[in-house]
C-alpha cells in the first residue's frame, strides 16, 4: 500500500510493479490491471503473480491508501475523495439500479436478487470496432452486449462478429474480445432470449420490449375488429363483446386479442357469434319485459333454497375452523369469492379477495403471512355491502327499472345510489347488501338485460 498523491497514483503503482518483477519472475497471464478501468463496485488495484523463492506462486496486490480505503469500506468511501475518476463506477451502478426498478414488473424481490448477483460477479472487458471499452458481468453473451450498448440495437440483433469471426447470439464473451453487432430491421425480440442473456439490464429490456410488442399486437387486433364492424355497418357494443369473450372461454381480454393477432380466430366468425349473442340477449330482454313480478320472485326463491344452509364458516388449510377473522375493507369479499387470509400484527386474520388490488404486494412483501382460505357451508343471514357501477343511456326510466329489479329481489336491499350524467350517458354507483356471489351474479345478469344499460361491474 503506497502513500501517493492522487495525480501520481498510477505512476508509482507501476514503479512498484517494476521493482517486484525485476526481483521475481512474473506470470503475464495472471496480470490484472484495475487501475485504468476500475470494477463496477469501485475497486482499483494492480494484481501480479510472481514465482517466489521457494518455487511457489505468490500474488502481489499494489494499490494506494485511497484505493485501499475504497476496497475496505466500499462505495461509500468514494465521497471522501471528490474529483477522483473512480466515482464514475458508483454513477454507473446507481443508473443500473434505477433502470431496473423503473422497468421491473412491480416485482421488487426479483430485482434485488439480480442486484446481488451483479455486485459480486467478476467482469469481462469488451471492445467495439472503434475501440470503445465496455464492462460486462462474467458469462455475458453477444446479446447481453447488444442490449448493454442500446435497447434498440439489442431488439434488432441477429448475431455479431467477434474478433472478425461470425458468432451467434448466445456466444459467451471473453475479456479483450472485439465485438461488432449485426442487425436486421425484420428482427424482433423473442421469449427464449430471456434464457440466453445473463445480465439484469438485458433481461429487463427484453421483458419491456416483449410487453410493448404484445400491447401493439392487441391494439392492432382491436382496431381490426372495430374496422370490420364498421365495414359491415354493425354497431360495436363493448359490453356485448365482453360477455361474448367470456362465453367463448377466454379468461382475459388480452388472451382473446392475442388469438386474433395470431390469426387463430377468424374475425368474421367472431362477428357472426357477436350478432348471435346480441340476438340471444335481446330475446331474453323481451321475455323479461313481459314477465310478471311474481315470476321474478319465484325464480329468486328457488335460488334461495339452493344457497341456504346452516352458517358461514371459514376453513383455513381445510381443517381449522372458527378462527378470529375479519373481512378486508380494501376489496370487500363476500361469501363465494375466491379468498386468501393475511395474518395481521394483532394475530387476527384479514380475508382478502384473490383479485384484491393489494394482493400482489402482500404476497411479495409478506409471503410468509399468507394463509390459504376458502368458504365452507352455505350463506345464511349474513349480508355484505357491495358497490356496483352501472353505465347506460341517460334516461330516468332506466334508473327506475334498475331500482325496481333490486327491490323485487329477496334478501337484497339497496342502501345508496349516486348518478352522474355526461354526454347522453349516465354513470351510477350503487351500494347494495347481498348474501353471496350467487345472488350477486344473478342480480348483475338481470341488470344487464335492462334496455339501455351498457355495462354493470363490481368495484
Amino acid at each position: 500500500i503506497l502513500d501517493s498523491p492522487v495525480d501520481k497514483e498510477k505512476q508509482e503503482c507501476w514503479q512498484a510493479y517494476s521493482i517486484v518483477t525485476d526481483m521475481y519472475q512474473p506470470n503475464p497471464k495472471r496480470l490484472r490491471d484495475w487501475l485504468y478501468v476500475p470494477k463496477s463496485n469501485g475497486y482499483e488495484s494492480l494484481h501480479i503473480t510472481v514465482m517466489g523463492p521457494e518455487g511457489k506462486w505468490v500474488e502481489v496486490q499494489i494499490r494506494t491508501e485511497r484505493m485501499d480505503d475504497i476496497a475496505e469500506r466500499g462505495l461509500a468511501a468514494h465521497w471522501r475523495y471528490k474529483g477522483v475518476k473512480g466515482e464514475t463506477g458508483l454513477d454507473e451502478w446507481l443508473t443500473t439500479v434505477r433502470e431496473a426498478l423503473e422497468n421491473s414488473d412491480s416485482n421488487g424481490l426479483e430485482a434485488m436478487d439480480q442486484f446481488k448477483l451483479d455486485l459480486y460477479e467478476d467482469e469481462v472487458f469488451v471492445f467495439t470496432p472503434k475501440g470503445d471499452l465496455f464492462k460486462l458481468g462474467k458469462g455475458a453473451t453477444v446479446l447481453d452486449f447488444a442490449f448493454h450498448i442500446h435497447s434498440k440495437l439489442g431488439c434488432k440483433c441477429i448475431g455479431a462478429k467477434v474478433n472478425g469471426k461470425n458468432a451467434q447470439l448466445r456466444q459467451v464473451l471473453n475479456s479483450g474480445d472485439q465485438v461488432e453487432i449485426m442487425t436486421s430491421n425484420t428482427q424482433t425480440p423473442k421469449q427464449d432470449w430471456l434464457n440466453i442473456v445473463t445480465t439484469s439490464k438485458a433481461r429487463t429490456k427484453i421483458r419491456q420490449a416483449l410487453k410493448e410488442m404484445v400491447a401493439r399486437q392487441h391494439a392492432f387486433a382491436k382496431e381490426t375488429i372495430e374496422r370490420k364492424f364498421k365495414n359491415r355497418k354493425i354497431e360495436y357494443d363493448e359490453a356485448v363483446m365482453m360477455r361474448l369473450i367470456k362465453r367463448l372461454g377466454f379468461k382475459t381480454v388480452t388472451d382473446f386479442y392475442q388469438n386474433i393477432a395470431d390469426e387463430t380466430l377468424d374475425v368474421n366468425e367472431i362477428i357472426d357469434k357477436y350478432l348471435e349473442q346480441q340476438r340471444r340477449e335481446n330475446d331474453t330482454h323481451d321475455d323479461i319485459i313481459y314477465r310478471s313480478a311474481e315470476g321474478y320472485n319465484l325464480q329468486q326463491t328457488q335460488n334461495d333454497e339452493i344457497t341456504r344452509s346452516k352458517e358461514d364458516v371459514l376453513v383455513i388449510d381445510q381443517d381449522l375452523k372458527g378462527l378470529d377473522f375479519r373481512l378486508a375493507r380494501c376489496c370487500n369479499p363476500i361469501y363465494g369469492d375466491d379468498v386468501f387470509g393475511f395474518v395481521s400484527v394483532t394475530g387476527g386474520i384479514k380475508i382478502h379477495r384473490s383479485d384484491c388490488p393489494n394482493a400482489t404486494q402482500l404476497r411479495e412483501r409478506f409471503g410468509y403471512r399468507i394463509v390459504k382460505a376458502r368458504w365452507a357451508g352455505k350463506s345464511q343471514g349474513t349480508q355484505y355491502p357491495i358497490t356496483l357501477r352501472v353505465v347506460g343511456h341517460d334516461d330516468i326510466g332506466i334508473v327506475t327499472n334498475i331500482t325496481s329489479i333490486i327491490s323485487k329481489e329477496n334478501d337484497i336491499s339497496l342502501r345508496s345510489i349516486g348518478i352522474d350524467s355526461h354526454d347522453g350517458l349516465f354513470s351510477g354507483t350503487m351500494t347494495i347488501m347481498v348474501g353471496d356471489t350467487g345472488r350477486l351474479e344473478t342480480l348483475i345478469k338481470k341488470l344487464r338485460t335492462v334496455k339501455g344499460v351498457k355495462q354493470v361491474s363490481r368495484n
